[in-house]
């Protein structure tokens, strides 16, 4: 958004603050548990887990941004670090994210590793100039001198009820610029692994939550719950196989493919679903593999259709092997092509849901 004056900004961050806590208390649902469960995490755990296992790792690591030490964090995702790790090692910063960015990729160029948080990622717009210009390009103008490891995270996309200056989707945004990388986790096993690989990363990486996925706990394997686990930048995961048609989606949406392929398959349609995990580097190859075996693709997402994720996914496979395999054109399901509304059903409909999904399935298939 534009820079907000004063009164008006902090209003519309205590709004958001208020929300985080609302809808922590939402009934939780369980979408998708990895084998051999261990224990239950939220996604808001996962993500602290993270960052304090890497802190403890490497005292290079440090997190700034706004009010991420004493409140600890707008969404309680650095609680208990200030007061394991000091006023060193998390930093509450002033309401300046052009200055706090700027001075976590000074601190990359200089050899540590800062992770920067965004309270949204719609605020990241005022500290653009330094996440491009800056972080992703330095290496390469350096010769690979010098290299910017650095992660910039927060919650991205819609939340709810928060209208059109805090419900924008990033992912196309970044995943538009080389030097970066950009992950989109859905599940508590994707939020961990991923903040882990990303703060390990010698490159910038933009790592895009969402807000409304931070309380929904998921089962967690032994496996995910080490410390040595890490999931790979630039790979997705198939969480559901399928033969009958491809759904490719990331972040939260990657739940509502889910729930559309359970009710798909009463149909007798078999939905492979495919999470993402990561929009740059993409990892095309998984997605042209499956539509080599469905024949038949449908992409989801929260952000807006012109030049989106899933503009990107037909025109690779378009110009890819995969695309013979097709039977039927690739259908996207799409944030709405306008401002976020602020009225609730308004809102509902901007977004993709459950029915939406069964609907494009259905479209591809003939149905």
């Amino acid at each position: 958004m534009a820079a907000a004056a004063g009164p008006l900004r902090g209003l519309v961050r205590c709004s958001q603050l208020v929300a985080a806590g609302r809808f922590g208390g939402l009934p939780r649902r369980r979408f998708h548990g990895s084998a051999a469960a261990a224990a239950q995490v939220t996604v808001r755990d996962a993500l602290n887990q993270a960052l304090d296992e890497e802190l403890e790792r490497d005292e290079k690591v440090f997190l700034l941004g706004e009010e991420v030490a004493q409140y600890d964090g707008a969404y309680k995702i650095s609680r208990g670090l200030w007061k394991k790790y000091g006023d060193k090692r998390i930093i509450d910063t002033p309401i300046s994210e052009m200055g706090f960015t700027g001075i976590a990729v000074g601190a990359a160029m200089a050899g540590l590793r800062p992770v920067c948080e965004f309270m949204t990622f719609n605020f990241s717009m005022q500290a653009i100039d330094q996440i491009i210009n800056s972080a992703a390009k330095t290496y390469y103008m350096s010769s690979g001198l010098v290299p910017v490891p650095i992660v910039f995270r927060g919650p991205n996309g819609a939340s709810a009820g928060v209208a059109a200056q805090h419900s924008q989707c990033f992912a196309s945004w970044y995943g538009h610029c080389p030097g970066l990388k950009v992950v989109s986790p859905w599940n508590s096993e994707d939020a961990k692994g991923l903040l882990k690989a990303a703060i390990r990363d010698n490159n910038p990486v933009v790592m895009l939550e969402n807000e409304l996925m931070y309380g929904v706990p998921f089962e967690l394997s032994e496996e995910v719950l080490s410390k040595d686990f890490v999931v790979p930048i630039g790979k997705a995961k198939v969480e559901k196989q399928g033969t009958h048609i491809t759904i490719v989606s990331h972040s939260r949406p990657v739940g509502h493919c889910l729930e559309a392929a359970a009710v798909l398959a009463k149909d007798g349609v078999d939905c492979e679903v495919i999470n993402l995990r990561t929009i740059r580097p993409m990892d095309i190859e998984a997605i042209e593999s499956s539509v080599m075996k469905t024949n038949n693709l449908v992409t989801v997402e929260g952000g807006w259709p012109q030049f989106g994720v899933g503009a990107e996914i037909c025109a690779r496979i378009m110009e890819g092997p995969a695309f013979n395999h097709l039977d039927a054109p690739v259908v996207r399901v799409t944030g709405a092509d306008v401002p976020m509304p602020y009225a609730k059903i308004l809102e509902e409909n901007c977004i993709p849901q459950v029915k939406d999904i069964i609907l494009a399935v259905k479209k591809t298939l003939n149905i």
